[in-house]
């Protein structure tokens, strides 16, 4: 495999054959070419590598729900508590190993107290577990190639002559800082188990986990759906010793062949009926443009809980607003299941005179309480409305061949190809922008509510004012636009 690098084409990964051949990474392709002339050679692909990479630390999600990457082929898997689900160290080892195998990589694994000296090992043997406080014995021998230093600490390890990672540890720690740097130093340390840094894994650790792993794939839906209502009776019951519900859940399912699928769904209260959940992922499921294809079968079904709130406990019996509120919950937590959460939205009042900034569109399953207690202006009694019932996401230009000079309306005006003369008119009122949020004052607007022959009313406005607003960087007075904004009923 061949990447560019200042204009020269230099090996980026080779198999073992091309190896044994005399070639090493970093080697220019065409002296790689007169070393091996029969040299078969493809493109590199760094994004296709990444998202490998994170293809399998998604299915190495069921060892262990603390993964890492380790760019940029290699992977962290925080084990701790976790061995004894396979049998121990030895055995996880083995599973994990001999499966992406099977999968067609080629892998080198290790496990040690700390990530460094784990990766240290896996390149320059496989298969080899560490015991606690043995990393300084199992690690010395190595070259300090394996440390994966930059080349030039390495060259100069070498020059200095360091040829093993003994070698450099028997040196005093404040010769390899002065020489090497303090980084280089924290890395040897690790290496020999003397320090440690804590993995960043690519996915938060969820609440709660619960499980199902099958001795033989399942491909059914019915036993899929069976499983996954299991699963979730023993999630409400372990969230249940601590008075919690869920707020986010999701579903992984583990194919045989190494892919993984993860759905998920939100409610907008705390759920803590097993019967809910259940009918959440039918909806997410029914609802998917790509179905959950099994494959050959899952041998694995995941539920876990994300996030998760105390739950508040109400008076039922006595307060039929709260069944109200309940059942509205659920059929908002139904509707986001099956078309998504940010598309089932509740309107809120913001603290502003700007038209279309006066309400905000925000998710109904995180604002349902919010929207619920809003106070929004009172329309006064026998008058007609202020605002349009239909308001315009963005102002949409008219053409106005004239109008009353300096603050009247227009005489008549052509919207979407349409020309309407103007035979009542209410206004103006008056709008000026927020100068106080922005770095210079916006034009003024000029607001009318206007009935043309034919009956229709409309909100239209003005945008600035003539002969008293200059234009931005300019001395001259600003061109006058003319929009409407909403249409009444």
């Amino acid at each position: 495999m061949v990447a560019r690098q200042n204009n020269a084409l230099l090996i980026d990964a080779l198999d073992e054959t091309a190896m044994r051949a005399g070639l090493s990474i970093g080697l220019p392709l065409a002296n790689a070419r007169a070393i091996c002339p029969e040299l078969t050679v493809f493109d590199a692909d760094a994004a296709a590598d990444r998202k490998t990479l994170g293809d399998i630390a998604d299915w190495c999600d069921r060892f262990t729900p603390l993964v890492a990457l380790d760019p940029p082929h290699g992977l962290f898997l925080d084990i701790t508590g976790c061995a004894h689900l396979f049998g121990g160290e030895r055995a996880l080892l083995q599973a994990a190993s001999g499966a992406l195998a099977r999968q067609g990589f080629a892998v080198s694994a290790a496990i040690a107290r700390t990530p460094v000296c784990a990766r240290t090992l896996t390149r320059q043997a496989s298969g080899i577990i560490i015991a606690d406080g043995e990393e300084a014995a199992a690690v010395g021998p190595l070259p300090v190639s394996a440390l994966g230093a930059d080349e030039a600490i390495t060259g100069g390890l070498r020059r200095a002559g360091l040829k093993t990672i003994g070698d450099v540890a028997a040196r005093g720690r404040h010769e390899i800082t002065a020489r090497f740097g303090a980084g280089f130093t924290c890395l040897l340390e690790q290496a020999l188990g003397q320090g440690d840094a804590p993995i960043s894994p690519r996915k938060p650790l969820p609440d709660y986990i619960v499980e199902k792993r099958f001795p033989e794939p399942v491909a059914t839906e019915a036993v899929i759906a069976l499983n996954l209502s299991a699963l979730s009776a023993m999630l409400v019951t372990a969230m249940d010793r601590q008075g919690k519900g869920a707020r986010r859940l999701e579903a992984s399912f583990f194919r045989t062949d190494g892919a993984v699928r993860t759905i998920s769904v939100e409610t907008g209260r705390p759920v803590t009926r097993a019967e809910v959940i259940g009918r959440l992922f039918r909806e997410r499921l029914d609802a998917l443009n790509d179905p959950l294809d099994p494959g050959f079968g899952f041998d694995l079904v995941r539920l876990s809980a994300s996030r998760t709130e105390i739950v508040v406990q109400q008076q039922r019996d006595l307060d039929s607003n709260v069944h109200d509120n309940d059942a509205l919950a659920a059929l908002i937590d139904r509707i986001a299941a099956r078309i998504g959460g940010r598309r089932v939205v509740v309107h809120l009042p913001e603290d502003t005179h700007i038209p279309e900034r006066a309400v905000l569109a925000a998710p109904a399953q995180h604002h349902l309480a919010a929207a619920a207690q809003a106070a929004w202006p009172a329309r006064v009694e026998s008058e007609p409305p202020l605002r349009p019932l239909r308001l315009f996401d963005r102002p949409e230009p008219i053409k106005v061949p004239f109008a009353t000079v300096p603050d009247g309306p227009p005489h008549q005006f052509t919207w979407r190809r349409v020309t309407h003369a103007v035979v009542r008119v209410e206004g103006p009122e008056r709008i000026a922008m927020e100068w106080w949020k922005s770095d210079g004052a916006g034009p003024t607007r000029d607001y009318f509510r206007i009935e043309d022959e034919a009956g229709l009313r409309f909100w239209i406005f003005r945008d600035g004012l003539y002969e008293s607003e200059p234009a931005e960087g300019a001395g001259q007075p600003s061109s006058i636009r003319w929009f409407v904004h909403g249409l009444f009923a």
